[in-house]
Formats: structure tokens, C-alpha cells, sequence
């Protein structure tokens, strides 16, 4: 019986990791004032009637902190990026001069940095709310297995476990939200 309580401490776990790494995504997109060509890992552009992330389609690189440059694999791709960029509401519009398409990004300005770290808090919100929802599945399955036999002492501390884990896991995303909010506001 135990066996199968470690497996479901150590699933429980793992989610909750899966859900801070998938924070961690979610905040490297966010822009902070400095070009980043992640920015543009959700955009996708149409390819010959499929749809295909940019990057699969051109080199995104940076010219400089306030600077993307994409140069696509074939000429005929430049208006189909082009509108797709428009098209995500990233904020930024395209420069197209024939061969390459410039990004320029304008410095944040005050409302702006507010905006984008409200933002960041709502990300960190739904990280917490998928946390709280992993340990709510963890304590029920814990429950379970005292209906089918597991003491009640053992149970009591695979939810104090199970707590322990939710609780260091929402000051890791709030670790993490401390420090966006740190890298926005700064100017």
C-alpha cells in the first residue's frame, strides 16, 4: 500500500514541476524591453497551406537589444510572416524591405511595464490555481487508498506531504513572478 502512496507523492511531484516549467515558458515570452526571438515561438505562418511556427520557416535573430531580424528560407514567405506577426498582436509591427523583415521594439513605457506585469501576475495565478488543483486530485487519491485500507495515521502525513509540496511550489512561482516583475520595472 505504501508503494503505491510514494508513486502518487512522487506523481504529484512531478505535475507540480511540469506546471512551473510550463510558467517558466509562459514568462520567457513575455518580453521585457530586450529583443528575444521566443517571442514569436506561439506565431505561426501559413506554409503552403499548413499551419508552421516561424522558426520552421526562417532564421530569427538578434540585431540588437531592440532588434529582431527575420530572414525566411524563401522570398515568396515574407508577406505570409509578415501577416502573421500582425496578425498575434505581439505589439510590434514588421518592417519588410524585400528580403528580410526588422522588428524594432519600442521601449516600455510606464502604463506599458503596469500592463505587462499584470500579465505576468495573472500567468502566475492560473500556475498556482493548476497547483492547488494537482494537490486537490493528490489528496483524494490519498483518500482512496485509506478507504482501501491505508492507515490512517500514514494518510494523514502523505497530505501534510503532499501540502509541503504545494506550499514550496507557490513560493517557487512566486519566487519567479518577484523576479519578472523585478526585470519589467527596472528601466
Amino acid at each position: 500500500m505504501s508503494e503505491e502512496l510514494d508513486m502518487q507523492i512522487e506523481e504529484t511531484s512531478s505535475l507540480m514541476e511540469k506546471a512551473i516549467a510550463h510558467l517558466e515558458a509562459e514568462l520567457v515570452k513575455i518580453r521585457a524591453g530586450r529583443a528575444n526571438p521566443v517571442m514569436f515561438d506561439g506565431v505561426v505562418v501559413d506554409y503552403y497551406g499548413s499551419p508552421t511556427a516561424i522558426a520552421q520557416v526562417a532564421n530569427i535573430s538578434v540585431a540588437d537589444a531592440r532588434t529582431l531580424t527575420i530572414q525566411p528560407w524563401e522570398k515568396n514567405m515574407l508577406q505570409p510572416i509578415e501577416r502573421a506577426i500582425i496578425a498575434a498582436n505581439l505589439g510590434v509591427t514588421p518592417q519588410n524591405d524585400g528580403s528580410i523583415i526588422r522588428i524594432f521594439l519600442p521601449p516600455l513605457t510606464e502604463e506599458r511595464r503596469r500592463e505587462i506585469v499584470k500579465r505576468v501576475q495573472g500567468e502566475g495565478e492560473q500556475s498556482k490555481v493548476a497547483v492547488r488543483n494537482i494537490r486537490r486530485d493528490a489528496v483524494e487519491a490519498v483518500k482512496k487508498l485509506q478507504k482501501n485500507g491505508l492507515s490512517e495515521d500514514i494518510a494523514k502525513n502523505a497530505e501534510e506531504e503532499i501540502q509541503d509540496l504545494t506550499n514550496k511550489h507557490i513560493a517557487l512561482i512566486d519566487k519567479h513572478l518577484a523576479a519578472k516583475e523585478k526585470e519589467l520595472m527596472s528601466v
